[in-house]
């Protein structure tokens, strides 16, 4: 029987790119908080890992929509290219997500499913009656990551700086909060 703190999300995302743009983009971490502050607030990657990215941790605080910020991290478990790969979460997070990238004619399906206990205990403690909005939440900052991921292949792609101008910022963060250092997540 699942716990009330226990999540299952499936995402997909139908963007017109290759799985190598998506690949490259998904797989730079440190990038997160450039191309999709509305969620990754501050990223710092704390061990590199193999020269394919396996063993790489990383420690992020992030938001969505509501008032409360998460302090977690990932290690990459497995990569397989232009594939996708896959991670470990804990923190207030605990659990495992897997990116998968399939080329459909001019369309790269992004799809990322994520298995998760929330351990903060806000989540926690209230995920048996606000599990609705908490999973909103979640639908909230996946549609705010495609949107972003949009624009940051648009910047990519453009071969001017007027072009690179003319695109627009990525949307920011509700709620504003500080861009602190996160502590190490357990």
């Amino acid at each position: 029987m699942a716990k009330s703190n226990d999540y299952h999300f499936i995402t997909v995302w139908d963007v017109p790119a290759t799985r190598e743009e998506v690949a490259a983009i998904l797989g730079d971490a440190e990038g997160l908080a450039r191309w999709w502050p509305s969620v990754y607030l501050d990223v710092r990657v704390r061990e590199p890992g193999a020269p394919d990215g396996v063993g790489k941790v990383v420690d992020l605080y992030t938001k969505g929509f509501l008032p409360y910020t998460l302090r977690w991290s990932f290690t990459v478990t497995e990569v397989k290219g232009v594939e996708g790969f896959s991670l470990e979460a804990r923190g207030d997070f605990v659990g495992r997500g897997v990116w998968t990238l399939e080329q459909v004619g001019p369309i790269c399906r992004t799809t990322y499913d994520w298995r998760i206990l929330a351990e903060k205990g806000l989540l926690k403690n209230l995920s048996f009656i606000m599990k609705p909005v908490f999973g909103a939440n979640h639908r909230w900052a996946m549609a705010r990551g495609d949107e972003s991921l949009r624009l940051e292949l648009a910047r990519r792609r453009a071969t001017t700086d007027a072009e690179r101008a003319a695109v627009p910022q990525p949307p920011r963060a509700t709620f504003p909060h500080g861009r602190r250092q996160p502590r190490a997540a357990a």
